[in-house]
């Protein structure tokens, strides 16, 4: 059974969600794909290198709804209710740390959610298990992070423990090398970070992945699965917290 999945808009998403730091470019170019754009505000009681990023606090629920951390409902409830989007408070307030800042940062792929589950928002797992998900608990608590969605069976991650998992669901799996992506205040960031669809055949990418060792192998699987990449800036790819797509009428 596959469930429906708001990192795989089934129809062309017409706003996403960014890193409120992200470059002019990369603006620009998300405006060029006829995308509105609402850039995150910083959650102040983040680390400085995840606090603009989208998919550390919130997580869509389906195509028009968001589960958002207390933290920075309001900000968000302003931004995005007269849109159309449907926003719900979460339980879990953020807090600097790890395992405290992870609450919202799941991942999902055919019909499973995959995440840390003993630290997920109670309020996320509510609504996860009415939109007839399967958890699959995994070590990697920032899984959104860690996971490029390429389509509703095939990621990209350099995670050990959720390359295992999804193996075992039969979800396809290109597994990298870890690394080799920027993210500022860090050694490096994650795939998932750099990517979202805005629709089941076009995947943005926040910068150029040529660099990346493991580019070809990127390259090949996408055009595996008919997806296209879509470049936003010349530089380096970058951990911005994940592109996120919403659609509303």
């Amino acid at each position: 059974m596959s469930v429906a999945n708001p990192f795989v808009p089934r129809y062309k998403a017409n706003l996403v969600i960014v890193d409120g730091r992200a470059s002019q470019e990369i603006i620009s170019n998300l405006k060029k794909q006829k995308l509105e754009v609402v850039l995150t505000c910083k959650c102040n009681e983040l680390y400085e290198a995840i606090s603009y990023h989208p998919d550390i606090v919130m997580h869509p629920i389906n195509s028009n709804t968001l589960i958002v951390a207390p933290n920075v409902y309001d900000y968000y409830s302003d931004a995005l209710s007269q849109r159309g989007i449907k926003l719900i408070k979460g339980e879990k307030k953020l807090e600097r740390n790890y395992p405290d800042n992870i609450a919202y940062n799941v991942a999902r792929v055919s019909s499973y959610a995959l995440h840390s589950f003993k630290y997920t928002d109670e309020k996320l797992k509510f609504y996860l298990r009415k939109e007839g998900l399967q958890f699959i608990d995994v070590k990697q608590g920032y899984t959104k992070c860690s996971t490029a969605i390429i389509n509703n069976n095939a990621i990209i991650t350099s995670d050990p423990s959720i390359y295992k998992a999804c193996t075992k669901l039969e979800v396809d799996v290109l597994f990298i090398r870890n690394g080799y992506i920027k993210l500022p205040g860090l050694d490096y960031g994650f795939i998932g970070g750099t990517t979202g669809l805005i629709s089941e055949k076009k995947l943005l990418f926040s910068g150029k992945i040529d660099d990346h060792p493991d580019s070809k192998q990127i390259k090949y699987f996408l055009e595996k699965h008919d997806v296209l990449p879509i470049i936003l800036s010349n530089e380096k790819i970058i951990d911005i917290g994940s592109i996120i797509p919403l659609t509303y009428n």
